[in-house]
């Protein structure tokens, strides 16, 4: 399947693996990319020694193109960000802050960045300072879509910018891919489809729950990380998202906190001064993302239903099986020709 994606990037077909933490690890990089889509590495809980091993073990995993993700808003994110340059990788995505430095730089080297946004303001406003294209994120998606649908916020887009759009959000089957492109996109990101297959990382209890769940079954809050995200309904988000961080989330923020240090190997002091420096209402954010990433890493790497949250999109409702990565692939794409060729082509 052709399209603007794949000549853009080299890829067979137009599929990216959203880049989630504790996900998107190399081998799951490799796997997407192998499968002809396009692997993105999730490097917002590595440091930059890290991120670089990431790369070379996907270097050494598969000889197709593959790209990372960088949250500006996060500690560290800009160092990896570098690293990513450095290392002169194909792709980066870049999402929560102005990543014009990062295109300048990819262009020195012949390298392409995606900006991740929620509305034709900010699509414009990446088109302008040079962006390849944009990953259009909807309210479908588990993080970080804002109100409007992706079926409503790809054909508004693709009104406004003439780059690539990449929809996000709703896309977990040929149907999504069909619909996406039908309305303007050239390509889809799929993360809770290809967070549950054999190749994931994801805990076995969350992918036997990712699919006996329906397209009910996910709260959409603003109170688990501080952004308007997606989350599975279990009795651990419940409470989550009722508790957010009044009264005791702010303690909790503290223990949390420091987690986030060690893991990415910054000296607490530096990050608790820098968080206070930045503003309340950035500490707050901070705080919030804090709480929630713990309670992800448990989810995902311990399979603590108990504790755990897991960020999803309403998509999970659709999912029936758990297939390899190169199955959903294939399948994907083999749907939304069918389509494509066939329903859509009638109605013209």
């Amino acid at each position: 399947m052709k399209t603007r994606i794949t000549e853009l990037l080299g890829i067979e077909h137009p599929i990216f693996l959203s880049g989630m933490s504790w996900i998107s690890t190399p081998e799951m990089v490799a796997a997407v990319s192998n499968a002809g889509g396009l692997g993105i590495l999730a490097t917002g809980v590595l440091d930059e020694k890290q991120t670089r091993a990431a790369i070379k073990k996907i270097r050494e995993l598969t000889d197709k193109p593959f790209g990372a993700n960088v949250s500006l808003l996060f500690p560290g994110a800009a160092q990896n960000a570098l690293v990513c340059l450095e290392e002169k990788i194909p792709f980066i995505n870049f999402s929560l802050g102005k990543g014009d430095w990062i295109v300048q730089m990819a262009n020195e080297y012949g390298g392409k960045v995606f900006a991740t946004v929620t509305n034709s303001r900010h699509a414009k406003r990446a088109q302008d300072y040079g962006c390849h294209g944009v990953i259009a994120t909807g309210n479908e998606a588990a993080a970080h879509g804002e109100p409007p649908t992706t079926f409503c916020l790809v054909p508004s887009m693709a009104d406004e910018v003439d780059i690539p759009i990449v929809a996000a959000g709703g896309v977990g089957d040929g149907r999504g891919l069909a619909a996406a492109m039908a309305l303007g996109a050239d390509g889809v990101a799929m993360g809770t489809r290809l967070m549950t297959t054999i190749e994931s990382p994801l805990h076995e209890n969350f992918k036997k729950l990712s699919i006996e769940k329906d397209v009910y079954d996910t709260l959409y809050s603003k109170k688990f990380d501080g952004l308007w995200c997606r989350i599975l309904d279990t009795p651990a988000a419940r409470k989550s998202v009722k508790r957010g961080l009044f009264p005791w989330g702010y303690l909790a923020a503290i223990p949390n906190s420091k987690f986030i240090a060690d893991m990415l190997k910054l000296p607490y002091w530096k990050l608790f001064i820098g968080v206070l420096a930045s503003g309340w209402s950035n500490a707050k954010q901070l705080a919030y993302m804090a709480n929630a990433f713990k309670k992800i890493k448990v989810a995902t790497e311990e399979g603590d239903t108990e504790c755990g949250v897991l960020p999803v999109g309403q998509v999970t409702g659709l999912l029936h099986d758990i297939p390899t990565v190169q199955e959903v692939i294939e399948r994907t794409v083999r749907e939304a020709e069918q389509l494509i060729d066939g329903r859509l082509a009638d109605m013209t």
